[in-house]
């Protein structure tokens, strides 16, 4: 597996990130054995980095069951402070996190969102402070703008930034990826396959099941759906055409960027972990950006 570093001067992690979302349930029950096998099956095949958060239902305690008999030891471990960003929440929920994933420290802790009701000083002081208790190794902030980034960055600055990206999502190219590669900070970008919209594997018409957050999404509804599928359908040809999956071009798609760090997939069978291997190595020459940017042109627009 290759690595990046993360930021100018933090570790070397791999440059695909297991995300621990869809272990949580986020997108369907899934059985906590199998969750387990994957999260094994990943760091066995090299994608040590592993990110979850708070507010991801059960995600970090069934990552606390499956990092036991040694797998702590082989991985960057990742979480997020969700809601509440005042110091006393964050304080308390780091003590939660370290009690759920059965741990002393994490490598990697963040500031889930941008939220104006709590001052960022103060809460990014908190952090600084966990950080030199040895909770955390490194700090860092989830969705925020460049312009967010900079009043958090005054305050204490961090290593890594975790965007939403992908060939859908593409808004960060204009300011903050720059503004990041200005500071020396590293993206984990989270999303890369716009929540299976790019993965190919469905079809105009299909339903999700209640319990899975895209039954509520309207990009993955109507007529709006079925645009995105034939987006898909298109790229999915320049995937095959260079000896990839839809899935490992998307993957590689937003590892040209110098600026990102690793790509957060999430998985939930081992089978699933293991396919995103080649995208790691996947060089995407010019022709074939080309050819994605012309497909991406029609993007469908979004109310």
């Amino acid at each position: 597996m290759k690595t990046r570093q993360l930021g100018k001067d933090g570790p070397d992690i791999s440059v695909i990130g297991l995300g621990a979302w869809p272990i949580g349930g986020g997108m369907g029950v899934l059985d906590e054995a199998v969750s387990i096998a994957t999260v094994r099956a990943s760091i066995d095949s090299g994608i040590t980095l592993l990110d979850t958060a708070q507010a991801y239902r059960t995600s970090e305690s069934t990552l606390g069951k499956a990092l036991s008999d040694g797998y702590r030891e082989r991985c960057f471990l990742a979480t997020k402070v969700s809601r509440d960003y005042s110091p006393d929440a964050v304080r308390s929920a780091m003590d939660d996190s370290l009690k759920a994933l059965n741990v002393d420290y994490v490598d990697l802790y963040q500031v889930h969102s941008w939220n104006t009701e709590y001052p960022i000083d103060a809460t990014m002081e908190t952090m600084a402070r966990l950080q030199e208790e040895g909770k955390t190794r490194y700090i860092g902030i989830s969705n925020f703008n460049a312009e967010e980034m900079e009043q958090a960055y005054g305050t204490a600055p961090f290593h890594g930034s975790q965007p939403r990206y992908n060939m859908v999502d593409r808004k960060i190219e204009t300011e903050d990826l720059p503004y990041c590669e200005q500071r020396g900070i590293g993206n984990l970008v989270h999303s890369p396959l716009g929540k299976g919209l790019l993965t190919g594997k469905y079809s105009a018409g299909h339903v999700f099941p209640e319990d899975d957050e895209r039954s509520r999404f309207p990009r993955f509804q109507g007529e709006l759906f079925t645009k995105y599928c034939e987006l898909t359908g298109w790229l999915s040809e320049v995937a095959a055409d260079i000896g990839l999956t839809m899935v490992q071009l998307a993957i590689a798609w937003c590892l040209r960027q110098k600026a990102v760090s690793t790509v957060l997939v999430g998985a939930k069978t081992p089978e699933q972990a293991v396919d995103y291997l080649p995208a790691a190595e996947a060089e995407l020459d010019a022709e074939t950006l080309k050819r994605i940017d012309v497909i991406l042109e029609d993007t469908p627009a979004e109310s």
